[in-house]
């Protein structure tokens, strides 16, 4: 009975030293001290990346949101009241935040990678007028021999500016200029074009 109460008596002053720890350890990192996060750091980043693996399932995830809680505990320092908890839980409640940000920039990817997925597996439904096309192809023909090439495998190809770039070993700045420029004199002598008689 006695060793009872001796464990529990040694579990109360150990509990009763790290709560004065904490209070000197957030008593520095209101001061602004870097040693004080570095401690914060070694003390709960493992519980920290516990909990992001635990909740996302990803190692890499979970060690930016472990970065990423230790970064807003620093930043957000003079926040930390003790009167309203443990240092501990206030870290685990940045953590907590932290988590809920990574699902929410998952679901924000994923409704932009559906998005883009469904605009590209759209069918085309504006008819294609044979007349402009013509028109089109002859404009194109009209244009310097490096911006023809462009033209054709960006138009007629649907390659991207990289893929162009790559294909013609010319660089994507260049590729990018050329598109331009043809795009807008092509404009200029199709609108000329519909203002003639």
């Amino acid at each position: 009975m006695t060793i009872t109460l001796d464990a529990a008596d040694s579990r109360t002053r150990k509990e009763s030293l790290i709560d004065e720890d904490d209070a000197e350890l957030a008593r520095r990192l209101a001061s602004g001290d870097p040693d004080a996060l570095k401690t914060m750091y070694d003390r709960w980043s493992r519980l920290v990346y516990t909990l992001a693996v635990r909740s996302l399932g990803d190692f890499a995830e979970a060690e930016d949101v472990t970065q990423r809680t230790f970064v807003s505990a620093w930043t957000s320092r003079a926040m930390f009241a003790p009167d309203r908890g443990s240092l501990g839980g206030w870290v685990v409640g940045i953590a907590r935040r932290r988590i809920a940000d990574a699902h929410e920039s998952r679901s924000r990817a994923a409704r932009l990678e559906e998005a883009v997925m469904s605009e590209a597996l759209a069918p085309i439904v504006d008819p294609v007028d044979v007349e402009d096309s013509l028109v089109i192809a002859h404009e194109i023909e009209g244009l310097d021999p490096d911006a023809q090439t462009v033209m054709r495998l960006a138009f007629y190809d649907d390659l991207t500016h990289a893929q162009i770039a790559e294909r013609l070993a010319m660089p994507l700045g260049t590729v990018k200029s050329h598109i331009r420029r043809s795009l807008v004199r092509l404009r200029t002598r199709l609108e000329a074009a519909d203002v003639a008689p």
